[in-house]
């Protein structure tokens, strides 16, 4: 189904690929993005969805020094974020602080708290557990993933332990079960990879073609959302890893990025490089029901449930957001620099 665009649009001064839910934030529906230029100073912008829903205002611009390739919010902690960016040379790491009376200030400065200087193979996202404070970060490189102890007040963070994915494995992400806060899956070229934080050791893998992005469905345990370059979207359970639960088309492009709704089990958002920005209601089984034997041993079923197909773009969209706080609202942004924040309020209430 194609839809017409109702969506507010914001637009950012440069090229961009990241945009992520500021969940701390209790008060506003709000979200954080940040640029991607080569030569220019990049930004952090802090955008909110005014009270009705009638605009995006920008709450916040900050300085940031560098291309930046990965943000993720702070889930305790409304000013503190973490960017995987470009120096022009090398990739690096850092956790970030936005000063407290910055709507006071004439140019307020972004504080770091801490760098995540420990990798030498190229950085690839840094991860927050999703539920509630947690002490832990993981940052992921090419062949490694990291365990960070982080004392934001101290502004230390001391990597706790590593390990090496091994020099066949090629890793490009990952998403940390919100289930269990010593679970993780990683995205590589030919797999993707269950890992236990207290062993820091693979326990279980999904043979499959490259999944460009992975996330967890945050209401049902062991199921897991992947979009593939060949295969489109796969939805999976971990306890039957041999075949997907179901397949979803995709897009006509590479599918860049999948996010599961956080309240909604079975919503699912997918952003492609052609243009689009995917709604899909694909519900699964519960995760104490027991699964029919056929699962394991036919094809995936085809589950082509498409809510709406938002294509008021102009460039391919890499960032997607579910709003926390407000979980019926989602914000995408195309490499062009373009934030477009929708509702999908109406598609819940046909459910």
């Amino acid at each position: 189904m194609q839809g017409g665009s109702t969506g507010l649009g914001y637009g950012l001064k440069y090229q961009a690929r990241c945009i992520a839910d500021v969940k701390a934030d209790t008060d506003h529906t709000s979200f954080i993005a940040g640029t991607l230029s080569l030569k220019e100073e990049n930004e952090i912008h802090l955008i909110w969805l005014a009270s009705g829903g009638t605009e995006l205002i920008c709450e916040g611009l900050f300085s940031h020094p560098n291309e930046i390739w990965d943000l993720a919010s702070c889930p305790f902690n409304q000013r503190i974020f973490s960017t995987v960016f470009f120096n022009g040379e090398s990739y690096g790491a850092a956790v970030w602080q936005i000063p407290e009376l910055y709507g006071q200030l004439n140019s307020p400065q972004l504080e770091q708290i801490a760098a995540l200087d420990a990798h030498t193979s190229k950085i690839k996202c840094v991860l927050w557990w999703p539920n509630g404070r947690h002490d832990k970060l993981i940052s992921i490189d090419e062949q490694n993933l990291f365990l960070w102890s982080l004392d934001s007040s101290k502004k230390i963070a001391q990597v706790q332990s590593q390990e090496s994915a091994g020099m066949l494995h090629y890793l490009s992400g990952g998403s940390w079960d919100p289930h269990d806060m010593n679970s993780l899956a990683v995205t590589s070229e030919s797999a993707i990879q269950c890992w236990d934080l207290r062993t820091m050791k693979m326990t279980s893998s999904i043979e499959s073609a490259y999944a460009r992005d992975v996330d967890y469905d945050t209401k049902k345990k062991h199921i897991l959302v992947t979009s593939e370059d060949e295969s489109g979207i796969r939805i999976w359970d971990l306890r039957m890893p041999k075949f997907p639960m179901a397949e979803l088309p995709g897009h006509a492009h590479w599918t860049w990025a999948v996010r599961c709704n956080p309240e909604y089990s079975g919503l699912i958002l997918s952003a492609g490089t052609d243009s689009a920005v995917n709604l899909w209601f694909a519900p699964v089984l519960d995760s104490e029901g027991s699964a029919p034997d056929s699962l394991m041993e036919s094809s995936p079923q085809r589950a082509d449930q498409l809510l709406n197909s938002y294509g008021d773009y102009e460039d391919s969209v890499y960032g997607l957001a579910w709003s926390s706080r407000e979980p019926w609202i989602f914000a995408s942004l195309s490499y062009d620099g373009r934030v477009v924040v929708e509702s999908i309020k109406h598609h819940l209430s046909k459910r």
